[in-house]
């Protein structure tokens, strides 16, 4: 059983994670552009969906490899931030499984993976809304000192 006290410092935790993610969707204007919705995030985890537009399908009537990176990015980006401090990319490498379509509803998930003073590592899996999955995104972060500008 966790002590009452622990149960306020996660809650206090997960709102500052909330806050940070909520000013990111805002103002990250990529994330604007794939109209990101945020589904959960909390410290070193973050859970986001969209849904496939005209907009970014490529010429062979598929979700555009770049639309579907951003987006994954973007959770890495939220779960990487999640603590307070300014975290960047260092590197990201992305393999796409399977094709996703216009009208499909997708889902990324990054997972911390190992995170340190100042690095991270993060693994974000994109799936169709029935799980099929889409990508496999891992993403290397650099932590600075800076808090994050809220």
């Amino acid at each position: 059983m966790v002590p009452p006290m622990w149960g306020i410092f996660l809650l206090e935790e997960n709102l500052q994670a909330e806050k940070i993610a909520q000013f990111m969707v805002e103002n990250d204007k990529v994330a604007i552009w794939l109209e990101v919705k945020i589904l959960e995030v909390k410290e070193g985890y973050a859970r986001i969906e969209m849904t496939v537009k005209d907009k970014m399908l490529n010429a062979a009537g598929v979700c555009q490899g770049g639309a579907i990176f951003s987006f994954a990015d973007f959770a890495f980006a939220l779960a990487s931030n999640s603590y307070g401090n300014v975290a960047l990319a260092t590197s990201a490498s992305i393999s796409f499984l399977n094709p996703a379509f216009e009208g499909e509803k997708l889902i990324a998930e990054a997972v911390e993976k190992n995170r340190t003073r100042r690095t991270g590592v993060y693994e974000v899996e994109v799936r169709k809304e029935d799980g099929k999955p889409v990508a496999l995104f891992i993403g290397n972060a650099f932590v600075k000192s800076d808090s994050f500008p809220l």
